[in-house]
């Protein structure tokens, strides 16, 4: 049986991952978001295809390059946390 303490321990383990992960795909989604507002400021070109489709590729791209890097931290939350907590009940 699981105590409170472990409870609480794995679900912020849990959230600190989800945010490790997720950080560099939102952080390019906010600097491809304001260099392209930027630029439509600056160029008055109000287009809405020209926000959506250079940010789907950064995040793709981000996304491709980072995913071992997600694999690993998940596979290393679930056998360093879960795993050990699974096999003592």
């Amino acid at each position: 049986m699981m105590t409170e303490a472990q409870f609480y321990d794995v679900l912020r383990a849990s959230i600190w991952v989800a945010i490790v992960i997720s950080a560099p795909i939102l952080v390019i989604s906010l600097g491809s978001g304001l260099v392209i507002g930027l630029f439509q400021a600056l160029t008055s070109v109000q287009e809405n295809s020209l926000t959506f489709v250079p940010k789907l590729f950064c995040i793709l791209a981000v996304f491709w390059m980072t995913m071992g890097f997600m694999s690993e931290t998940v596979v290393a939350l679930f056998t360093n946390t879960l795993i050990p907590l699974i096999e003592a009940i």
